[in-house]
């Protein structure tokens, strides 16, 4: 059976993105907008919501409250201060990707096997983004601030 995923993006060129990545994987519905998105998951429960966590005055997180099994949801955000919504999410049964890893994750996650919830934990801050500095002369900025 064909997996049915549900894009909620705001921006089309983010969703035309998403939507290209999967067309060859999943049968792909996408929408921009909070009110068509949750319309498309209560008419055709899909096996898959994918949605960003801002979606103007709504949010994601509404989404994936509104889902039901056996939809699973994959939630992402490109603000930080958003942590607090990803980790309801989270513990809605949601799946938090960051956006720089979505596109490598979001093909794993139709064709893998995956456990019923999230079990990372949120809190632990990623340090492989953050320039730390050294000893390099090139660090010296980064030391004196």
């Amino acid at each position: 059976m064909t997996t049915r995923v549900l894009i909620v993006e705001p921006d089309t060129d983010r969703l035309l993105a998403l939507q290209q990545l999967l067309g060859d994987v999943a049968v792909v519905n996408g929408c921009v907008d909070f009110a068509t998105g949750r319309s498309r998951l209560l008419r055709d429960h899909p096996d898959w919501l994918v949605t960003n966590i801002r979606l103007h005055a709504f949010n994601g997180l509404h989404l994936v409250y509104l889902a039901s099994p056996p939809t699973r949801c994959i939630v992402y955000t490109d603000h930080r201060e958003d942590r607090v919504l990803l980790g309801e999410a989270q513990r809605a049964g949601a799946f938090v990707e960051s956006p720089q890893r979505l596109p490598l994750a979001l093909v794993a996650y139709l064709n893998a096997e995956v456990p019923a919830r999230d079990q990372r934990d949120l809190t632990v801050f990623d340090r492989r983004h953050v320039v730390r500095g050294g000893r390099r002369a090139a660090d010296l900025s980064v030391l004196k601030s």
